[in-house]
């Protein structure tokens, strides 16, 4: 599948940066909140890049979509964020083609997770089809490719036993808490933050604490009523963050602010307190450790636990790895289909071009030409050269890749893009990326 086909531009693109290779603190530089996720694909669609999604993570900034070159979607990135291009070459990646769309099965079905078998990342990857979809950026194979890793997880969800356990930051951060602090039922938690994983990290806290003393702190304090009217918990107001600091037990931060919002300055402890910094960017100063009242543990330290559940879920990747494999067989089988019908119909225009030629010539050397008789007998040909194409295309032992090559150079029906920016941006920033 190393033509794909199926754009103007010829290569698909997953580029960004994880927890494999990005710290917290350089992933907190390229994450994009919403605001920046929505600027991204607007400059993306005014720069001629017709199809991409964009998922920003606490674990992952990352693209998927065509391009000519993939520069054109890290500066898309580096553009919108904090991070620039010099980071992004030090701690990220280019994948292209078929690695590109194996690392998406693997991203959507929790297998390239920070915890493995997390399958919030599915949702999120939904959420930032959705908004692509709603500006355009959608093309069918981006669109087929992306339900085909939502039917993957699914599957991999109810076949196998790899979620089961800690699957997610959020149920690690409960996990941890519950083991760290004794009689956890009768301590005062804090909740600042309620975006999504504020939200679920809140609900694990409410399912596997059973503790009734759980506070919510955000910022639109409306959002935190919509959670705490579902679980029956207590509201406060932004500005009163500093008096319920000091009657906290356990503090969990899990805002979207760009900076931190939490340091050792508003802390005024007069008891131990364990704090766990669940944002991206990280929204905990770390001078609250000169506090030695204060343990810190952020969620990179979470996933660097390993439990009997853990190995117990590893054994369960070659189960979810052959599911990969089967479904991306399935798409495998309808992109074979796909990408060779606009070099059959470019084919076919191609012979119809040959034959009016021809047919002008004996129109006007034949005094007898009877036109519609060359024009039945013309059309018949062409149907059958081009059938015969498209069932050497079909068959299952055709290097469907080299064939469209072949047919497209043979008889020069290709389909040229614009170099132009990328020598621009490729000089301005002194780098070759491939």
């Amino acid at each position: 599948m190393e033509n794909l086909n199926l754009s103007k531009y010829k290569t698909f693109y997953s580029i960004g940066l994880s927890y494999k290779k990005a710290d917290a603190e350089v992933r907190g530089k390229f994450s994009l909140d919403a605001k920046a996720k929505t600027s991204a694909l607007l400059q993306a669609k005014e720069s001629g890049l017709e199809s991409l999604i964009i998922t920003s993570t606490c674990n992952r900034t990352e693209i998927y979509g065509y391009a000519e070159h993939p520069f054109q979607l890290i500066k898309l990135i580096c553009e919108n964020s904090n991070g620039t291009v010099e980071e992004f070459q030090k701690a990220g990646f280019v994948y292209k083609n078929q690695e590109a769309i194996n690392h998406m099965f693997r991203v959507g079905t929790g297998l390239d997770s920070q915890i493995l078998g997390d399958f919030e990342i599915i949702g999120q990857i939904k959420s930032s089809f959705e908004e692509s979809r709603s500006l355009g950026l959608i093309n069918a194979f981006l669109d087929r490719l992306v339900n085909t890793v939502i039917q993957t997880s699914k599957r991999i969800k109810n076949e196998t036993e790899i979620s089961s356990g800690a699957t997610s930051v959020s149920f690690a951060a409960v996990q941890y808490i519950m083991k760290s602090v004794e009689d956890i039922g009768n301590k005062n938690i804090l909740l600042f933050g309620t975006g999504e994983i504020g939200r679920n990290t809140c609900e694990n806290l409410v399912k596997h604490t059973k503790n009734e003393k759980i506070t919510l702190i955000n910022r639109t304090k409306s959002t935190a009523e919509i959670l705490a009217g579902k679980l029956n918990l207590v509201v406060k107001n932004y500005s009163d963050l500093h008096l319920e600091l000091q009657k906290a037990d356990v503090l969990v931060v899990a805002t979207g602010a760009h900076n931190p919002t939490i340091d050792k300055a508003i802390l005024n402890l007069k008891k131990p307190m364990l704090i766990l910094d669940l944002s991206i960017p990280k929204n905990v100063h770390l001078n609250v450790q000169d506090l030695k009242e204060v343990t810190l543990i952020h969620m990179d330290h979470l996933s660097q636990m390993t439990d009997d559940t853990l190995e117990r879920r590893k054994q369960h990747i070659p189960a979810a790895e052959a599911i990969i494999e089967d479904m991306k067989l399935e798409l495998n089988i309808w992109m074979n289909g796909r990408k060779f019908a606009p070099t059959i119909h470019a084919l076919k225009a191609k012979l119809n071009d040959i034959v009016a030629g021809e047919l002008t010539f004996q129109r006007k050397k034949l005094s007898n030409f009877d036109e519609e008789q060359a024009e039945l007998i013309s059309s018949r040909i062409i149907q059958k050269i081009t059938n015969h194409f498209a069932n050497h295309l079909k068959d299952e032992n055709t290097s469907v890749d080299e064939s469209i090559d072949f047919i497209e150079k043979v008889f020069q029906i290709g389909f040229s893009t614009p170099t132009k920016e990328i020598s621009i941006v490729e000089e301005k920033y002194k780098i070759t990326l491939s």
